[in-house]
């Protein structure tokens, strides 16, 4: 099979220089752009080796579809429209700074009254980075809690010294919510927010978490994420097909995405537990995070098993695409599989719970009529539009068969752990 190309990464600061001279993707490369004004994201383009014909044209109706998304007036929406088909850059610009300047970060405290809780298992060099980004903060939080689960050695520890303001837990018991869990009870900040220790966080993460929770009827966020590294098969097919990233506009859960929703709601797709923050209060009420969901259990989903719970209680949950981390994905193939035979695993056993709480809701029908027949459809009419997605189609499949056969298994077990 022929060696995939890297997608070359290039995060272009649209404030900083003309658009007209951001220089054209070379033909023979493939390229991975971010396009950003002052700190806030605003889209992404993928080229492929061929190059684009009209790359400025291509640029300018993504970041309009974003600008408008941010609430410009009718008449701003109709000059965007404009200005991008003519690619008149100085009006779009001058749009673009009337339109996000209200967004913009300008009065920056120096702390944040958030604690930020991170949930690993040996594997300190990741954590590393991930708390250097922390360190690199513009706004710092009040704490940042590192639950060391299940460890086989002390290099977490060892880690953890290097870095103030770390307070370092070790939580015997194995899974991923029973060490979120054990972080929600640690912290001393009315905000818990959380990321992974293969992710490092934009240097105005904290602030824009804390930013989101200044609206007292928000009781969890959920933020962007960005791929760091599409290097390799493995984390361009996770991107494309599996990734975290959820776009550029602020979106708003409330109940009745759960009750009105047109079939079963797709809770997983309020975001990725790699960047996400509740009020602690609201963890309380809803009882914390499902420990039959853990990765080595189940297989995962506890995060979007806890949003399913914040809503149909008539929480509140807010995706805010300015509060930004960015992500590891899994290098290799090996490691891919078995992520996505744990992905689906966690996510038929998550679907089932949630049936249980709400029976009308429709995760039974959606879970054995409509994803199987995604899963017969892409079988049937794939090959060749998707013999790329067909890499890890099998884990996929024998994950939800697994996923099943272990909420029937374990369905009566406790979910919150002592």
């Amino acid at each position: 099979m022929p060696k995939i190309a890297p997608y070359i990464i290039q995060h272009v600061q649209l404030h900083e220089q003309d658009l007209a001279h951001i220089s054209h993707p070379e033909a023979g490369n493939r390229h991975y752009y971010v396009f950003w004004w002052h700190n806030i994201p605003l889209g992404h383009l993928f080229i492929e080796d061929k190059g684009c014909t009209d790359f400025s044209k291509t640029i300018l109706e993504i970041i309009a579809s974003t600008l408008k998304a941010y609430g410009g007036n009718n008449k701003q929406v109709q000059q965007i429209d404009e200005a991008a088909k003519s690619q008149d850059f100085h009006v779009f610009f001058s749009l673009t700074e009337k339109i996000l300047t209200p967004y913009r970060a300008l009065n920056i405290p120096e702390e944040v009254d958030i604690s930020v809780v991170i949930c690993t298992r040996n594997r300190s060099e990741s954590l590393k980075h991930c708390l250097d980004s922390l360190n690199e903060q513009i706004c710092r939080p009040r704490e940042i809690i590192v639950v060391d689960n299940a460890p086989t050695d002390d290099r977490t520890k060892v880690v953890t010294r290097a870095f103030n303001k770390v307070i370092y837990c070790k939580e015997a018991r194995p899974g991923l919510d029973i060490a979120r869990n054990t972080g929600a009870r640690l912290a001393k900040s009315p905000i818990v927010a959380y990321t992974d220790d293969d992710v490092s966080v934009n240097i105005l993460w904290c602030y824009r978490v804390w930013e989101s929770f200044l609206n007292e009827k928000i009781d969890a966020i959920t933020g962007l994420v960005i791929a760091s590294s599409l290097e390799t098969e493995s984390q361009q097919i996770f991107e494309k097909n599996w990734g975290f990233n959820k776009g550029y506009e602020d979106i708003h859960f409330n109940s009745d995405f759960i009750y009105k929703s047109p079939g079963a709601p797709k809770v997983w797709q309020i975001g990725a537990g790699a960047n996400m923050a509740f009020r602690k209060k609201a963890l309380e009420v809803v009882g914390y995070f499902d420990i039959r969901l853990d990765v080595g259990a189940a297989g995962c989903s506890g995060d979007s098993e806890i949003w399913f719970r914040m809503l149909a209680n008539k929480m509140n949950i807010y995706y805010n695409p300015r509060a930004i981390v960015y992500h590891a994905h899994r290098r290799g193939l090996k490691e891919l599989h078995k992520q996505l035979f744990n992905y689906m695993r966690g996510h038929s056993a998550s679907v089932l719970i949630q049936h249980d709480q709400n029976k009308k809701i429709g995760y039974k029908k959606y879970l054995y009529f409509e994803l199987m027949r995604y899963y017969l459809l892409l079988l049937r009419n794939g090959f060749p539009k998707y013999k790329f997605r067909y890499r890890t189609l099998w884990s996929e499949f024998r994950g939800v068969n697994s996923g099943i056969r272990f909420y029937r298994e374990n369905k009566n077990r406790p979910s919150i752990a002592p």
